[in-house]
């Protein structure tokens, strides 16, 4: 357990966080904080990076993106969000993405904390009642016409397929990155939330001096 941890940790260090939008405008929601304008989007449960999304129960993502003046810097720090659940004096801190990765990539230590993604099979063909003929690579099936080669139907590019980012990895790599930065940084941020999303009836999302109603 302990090399996977330090792994994850080491891994955090390096967030990369998401590709900010244009304009703090282009968030569902966006407010003026005394260091940069704020934007934001309730993901409920899921993350992502390019083409590769995943849904994880047991945490509420948030996506945020700070926008610094022109020539200045913002310096970045999950701890300085606050999310507060339908009203309730209650706060919820984000929690560190090491410890979200680590859940991702064990869902048997805690049950609420399950990740899924999308995956895809290739075309599968069974015969019988007969022998089959014996095949040779690159060679016609003995008894059967040669069809032209085909792409498969699930990488119709014919390319490589691309390898696949472990999801685990994902969450190190988008995460809100932390520290000093000069121009816009976005990255996910990660709550704890053991409850139904539907149950959600108000969510805010508290940075500095701003308050993001996020439902």
């Amino acid at each position: 357990m302990r090399p996977l941890l330090l792994v994850l940790l080491t891994g955090a260090a390096f967030a990369q966080g998401t590709t900010p939008k244009e304009k703090p405008e282009d968030y569902p929601v966006h407010a003026q904080t005394r260091s940069a304008t704020l934007g934001g989007e309730f993901m409920v449960h899921s993350f992502s990076a390019g083409e590769q999304s995943y849904f994880v129960k047991g945490f509420l993502v948030v996506e945020v993106a700070l926008y610094p003046p022109k020539g200045r810097m913002v310096d970045t720090h999950s701890g300085n969000f606050i999310l507060r659940i339908n009203g309730h004096k209650q706060e919820v801190l984000p929690q560190p993405p090491s410890v979200v990765a680590a859940a991702v990539a064990h869902p048997e230590w805690n049950s609420q904390s399950r990740v899924e993604g999308d995956a895809g099979i290739g075309p599968t063909s069974v015969s019988v009642g007969r022998p089959r003929p014996a095949e040779v690579p690159g060679m016609p099936i003995p008894g059967q016409p040669s069809a032209p080669p085909q792409a498969p139907r699930d990488n119709p590019s014919g390319l490589p397929p691309r390898e696949r980012v472990k999801p685990q990895q994902v969450v190190l790599d988008t995460a809100l990155p932390e520290g000093e930065h000069r121009g816009p940084v976005s990255g996910f941020l990660y709550f704890a939330w053991a409850g139904k999303a539907s149950s959600i009836k108000s969510l805010e999302l508290r940075y500095e001096d701003a308050v993001l109603k996020l439902r």
